[in-house]
């Protein structure tokens, strides 16, 4: 009886023995990241059967279990992927939102005070003082243009370097979680336990991995897990870590994009899209939303600014007399801004001897006495199957196929985008092209170096002027002539004196056309043939560009004239105090020059910045929202497996008390048994 006494006290004193243990080893981890409580199990020894029946044999501990929960496990870690890519997004699209709202940074004060500068230049264009003001403002403008293009590429490339930074961390991590699962499979094998430490561990690296990629996993039945990232793709299975991948993409150099090395040591580039969540995502889905986007918006607006501005400055004449219509007009400097033409990246995947291909900028139209652009804030991609040749603007994947390039830009001419396409052959089947109109628009505007060495090269003045014959007897007067495209192929024939008979006005050059109010063009067969007057008519003599309505130049009538009277335009010579092409500059200010006649610059400027602010703000709240799901998540996870050292010390009573009992069993089992050989 002794013996079954000692043999019974003795397993239950190491039960309290194994209880007190797993107790304290839960109150030394109650602040370890991922830890998960644990708890010894007890099962009852088999009993002996005896005369009386069977006689128990104490207990054992069967395991220790961890509480583990694996709902609330993923739960967390699904919440976790999802707060690190919000927050990273929302730290990062913050850049962009500081630097384009801010006045000290901003582009719209220096728009604005060029403009005044142009405005200024209007009343005293003569003066080299005020001249030189306009060149220093405009390199000022382009100089504000170049920063935030600068700036945005700073940020591009930061992004590259945290998407680098954090591919090693997920492939660091990928190895970890490989090593733990070699661990837990060999313990557990020789065990036949379960290895709650190195799981916790092994959850815990998962858990961290989430904050740079979402994840998800499946057990394995030998203990070890299999993590997965983006659409399926394996990152860990068993003891075997794949490697993430980072390296310029085929399609955009200037980017990094991440590919997996598969087992046979070639690297598969995976699609953006399917690496959401985390950090990674986050950077991912700021650079292809928020920050590509912004790049090309404000490359949208360098791009229309310089070539709207160039437009109408090339309509005017200098202060050396220099214009359109000079003898020699490679002298003429009209354009004030230079710009980097549209970039076009060949894919790296092409055929062996694919084609070059150049895009370029299209003449802006004209519009209410200025000019548009239809540029858009979308890149486009150039493709070929070898029968047909496709454009697909990004943005909205929408197309453009045609046999050839050239067929492409006759659709374009129908539908601009604001720019031609070019090839040095045909396209070969698989060839692709990366179109990037505006992207490198802002960093690139520049003030043209002649002008800003010479700045009476500024086109100021108007290139045409009109005057009444002194001999005149009539009340009407003429008013000073606008020029507008392909007006050098109208005034040709300078001077023209155009006089009034019999109701009409007759004495234009033999060939011409001409419009009243932008109606159809009559052509001029005889010097004879009469146009109708009407008193404030809007004349044009329509140039060699077509354009509804026509346009060339143009000048009006006004008032009652007599018959005979004659109305001259010629060249406008000496005309240091001329301010017509200034006033014109001026007014593209509010023009609608953008977006296909829709927006000013400054219009579509606030609607960047305000985009920029509105997205912050939402991404802010967003990413708050999370965190407070994450903690919601973290907190329903320790209340499962979390240690609540209340519960452990009182455990630690209840398994000392455990403890102390067994102990006495043992000592009342010693007395009897002394007792006993003391009869003997």
């Amino acid at each position: 009886m002794g013996s079954g006494l000692i043999g019974t006290g003795l397993t239950g004193l190491h039960a309290a023995q194994l209880a007190l243990q797993t107790t304290e080893h839960n109150i030394a981890n109650v602040n370890t990241p991922g830890f998960s409580r644990q708890r010894t199990l007890q099962a009852g020894n088999p009993g002996v059967l005896s005369g009386s029946g069977f006689i128990g044999q104490g207990t054992r501990v069967a395991t220790v279990e961890r509480m583990y929960d694996k709902f609330l496990s993923e739960q967390v870690n699904r919440a976790q992927a999802r707060a690190s890519e919000l927050t990273s997004y929302h730290q990062q699209l913050a850049q962009i939102d500081n630097m384009l709202a801010d006045s000290a940074t901003g582009l719209s004060p220096v728009l604005q005070e060029f403009f005044q500068v142009v405005q200024q230049s209007a009343a005293n264009p003569g003066q080299l003082a005020v001249r030189q003001a306009m060149v220093s403002s405009a390199q000022g403008l382009a100089a504000r243009y170049r920063s935030l293009g600068e700036q945005l590429g700073q940020i591009a490339d930061g992004v590259n370097e945290q998407i680098a930074t954090t591919v090693e961390g997920i492939n660091s991590y990928a190895e970890q979680i490989a090593a733990l699962n070699q661990s837990v499979v060999l313990a557990e094998a020789s065990t036949g336990q379960p290895a709650n430490d190195l799981r916790d561990t092994r959850d815990q690296l998962v858990l961290d991995l989430n904050k740079l990629i979402k994840t998800s996993t499946t057990a394995a039945p030998d203990g070890s897990i299999n993590v997965f990232v983006g659409s399926g793709q394996q990152l860990v299975v068993g003891a075997r870590a794949l490697t993430l991948t980072v390296a310029p993409s085929a399609a955009d150099p200037n980017t990094l994009a991440v590919g997996l090395r598969t087992a046979a040591g070639a690297t598969q580039e995976i699609p953006e899209k399917l690496l959401a969540g985390g950090g990674l995502g986050g950077l991912l889905s700021f650079r292809r939303e928020s920050l590509s986007p912004a790049i090309n918006d404000l490359g949208r607006n360098a791009a229309s600014f310089a070539l709207t501005f160039n437009a109408q400055s090339a309509l005017g004449q200098d202060l050396l007399g220099q214009s359109q219509l000079s003898a020699a007009p490679n002298s003429f400097a009209p354009n004030v801004f230079t710009l980097f033409p549209p970039a076009v990246t060949a894919s790296t995947r092409n055929p062996v001897g694919s084609p070059l291909v150049s895009a370029s900028f299209i003449d802006p139209p004209p519009f209410k006495g200025n000019f548009y652009t239809d540029l858009g804030s979308s890149d486009y991609r150039l493709s070929s199957d070898g029968t047909n040749v496709t454009l697909t603007r990004l943005a909205d994947s929408k197309v453009w196929t045609g046999a050839d390039v050239s067929a492409v830009n006759t659709l374009l001419a129908s539908d601009p985008q604001g720019f031609t396409l070019a090839s040095s052959a045909p396209l070969p089947a698989g060839s692709s092209y990366l179109i990037q109109p505006v992207r490198d628009a802002a960093s690139g505007i520049a003030v043209n170096s002649a002008v800003a060495a010479d700045p009476r090269l500024l086109a100021l003045a108007g290139p045409l002027r009109t005057s009444s014959a002194a001999s005149n007897t009539g009340s009407a007067t003429v008013s000073a002539a606008t020029t507008g495209p392909g007006y050098t192929a109208a005034a040709a024939a300078l001077p023209i004196a155009v006089t009034y008979q019999s109701g009409g006005l007759q004495n234009f050059p033999v060939g011409a056309r001409v419009s009243i109010d932008g109606g159809a063009p009559v052509l001029i067969a005889a010097a004879t043939d009469r146009v109708p007057y009407t008193s404030g008519a809007n004349i044009t003599l329509v140039g060699s560009v077509a354009a509804t309505p026509p346009v060339g130049f143009n000048f009006t009538i006004s008032g009652v004239p007599n018959n005979g009277d004659t109305f001259v335009i010629g060249r406008n010579s000496g005309a240091t105090a001329d301010g017509r092409n200034a006033l014109a500059l001026g007014q593209l200010q509010t023009q609608d020059t953008m977006s296909g006649k829709t927006d000013s610059f400054l219009d579509s400027y606030g609607q960047l910045v305000s985009a920029a602010g509105s997205r912050t703000r939402q991404m802010e709240v967003r990413a708050e929202a999370q965190q407070v799901m994450l903690e919601q998540a973290e907190s329903s996870r320790e209340s499962f497996s979390g240690v609540n050292l209340d519960e452990e010390a009182a455990n630690l009573i209840r398994y000392q008390q455990a403890y102390q009992a067994a102990a006495k069993t043992l000592q009342v089992a010693t007395s009897l048994f002394d007792t006993i050989l003391d009869i003997l």
